[in-house]
């Protein structure tokens, strides 16, 4: 079965790529490398003793996806492809509203055209805005704080929409969590171009004394010790979770959380970081970004319940693994910053 995987050498969608090569499929991928390097696709193919195929273009671009859909016979797509910076969103609105919702449209035409009934989304816990966790699927969604919520909001309307005009369309959307950690095997993990958007690179950079010190957002939520809680999940439990929705697509859209169901504030994070990895991560504080929320975890019991997926590691083989990945994938001979990089 071929599966054609957007964005497929970016951190999550390159240990899905393992996941699926690893359960049989034979695994396309559209990249276009705006946040990815084409280096992993040979790391992929290290990890699996398989080859994948891969195409550098822009998902946004009807005649590029449609050149992939006649050279291989597509049976289901698995969208990763999408901006995902909730602070460059909202610096950067309509960039974020054509890229993730077009490249959603372009891939959802040529799924009409060419007879492909299994899709799999890409969303973000983002969706629920400020609503109170733990999140459950059947939650009304609020209108989200940043423009990068939105546009997958509005990309799970398109896709139900889709489902209900042609019943035999067949849709998984995962709202997922904090994804953190990296392949055992230190080979894929997290490794953004230019500066980092989320929270463990920057806690492995600091720890390799590449960056100064972790500037955290906030100390004046109603959490446990003030800053952010969030529900941190292992990449390769999201990327199982991601085999398990395309095993199992029922005809229509269904909605699942892919999360561990706890939440973990930031410097509970540092600290198991800390613990696991015996190093020292200095922190300070700052004021709070726009577009963050206080709280945000997973009720996963229907991802569970439907699809026989659960999320199996902790936190300290996330933070054990993201360093691993770090220490081994991470070229040597870079200059330390001396300036102080954000979270």
């Amino acid at each position: 079965m071929n599966i054609l995987v957007t964005g497929g050498l970016g951190y999550i969608g390159s240990h899905t790529c393992v996941a699926l090569l690893e359960a049989g499929y034979n695994v396309i991928v559209a990249d276009n490398l705006c946040n990815s390097k084409e280096e992993t696709k040979n790391r992929i193919n290290q990890i699996t003793g398989k080859e994948l195929t891969f195409y550098q273009l822009e998902v946004t671009s009807d005649y590029a996806v449609e050149e992939i859909f006649n050279q291989h016979e597509i049976d289901g797509i698995i969208h990763f492809a999408g901006l995902k910076a909730v602070g460059e969103s909202v610096e950067k609105p309509l960039v974020y509203y054509y890229n993730n919702i077009v490249s959603t449209m372009v891939l959802a035409r040529a799924c009409q055209k060419y007879g492909v009934k299994r899709f799999v989304f890409s969303s973000s816990a983002t969706v629920y805005g400020d609503n109170k966790a733990p999140f459950i699927e059947d939650m009304k969604l609020l209108p989200t704080t940043n423009p990068y919520g939105e546009t997958k909001a509005m990309c799970e309307r398109i896709l139900t929409d889709i489902a209900k005009a042609y019943p035999v369309f067949s849709v998984a959307l995962l709202r997922y969590f904090n994804p953190v950690g990296a392949h055992e095997s230190g080979l894929i993990g997290e490794a953004p171009n230019g500066i980092p958007n989320n929270l463990m690179p920057y806690v492995t950079q600091v720890a390799k004394g590449k960056l100064e010190k972790l500037r955290v957002f906030g100390n004046d939520y109603p959490t446990i010790d003030g800053t952010g809680v969030r529900d941190y999940i292992h990449v390769l439990d999201l990327a199982e979770g991601h085999v398990a929705a395309l095993n199992n697509l029922k005809e229509g859209a269904h909605v699942y959380n892919l999360g561990t169901g706890q939440g973990t504030s930031v410097l509970k994070l540092v600290k198991a970081f800390e613990e696991a990895n015996g190093i020292k991560i200095p922190y300070e504080i700052a004021a709070r970004r726009p577009g963050d929320i206080a709280s945000c975890y997973a009720d996963a019991s229907k991802a569970e319940r439907e699809l026989g997926w659960t999320a199996t590691r902790n936190i300290v083989a996330m933070c054990r693994d993201a360093w691993n990945f770090e220490k081994t994938y991470r070229k040597h001979g870079e200059n330390t910053k001396k300036v102080l990089m954000l979270f």
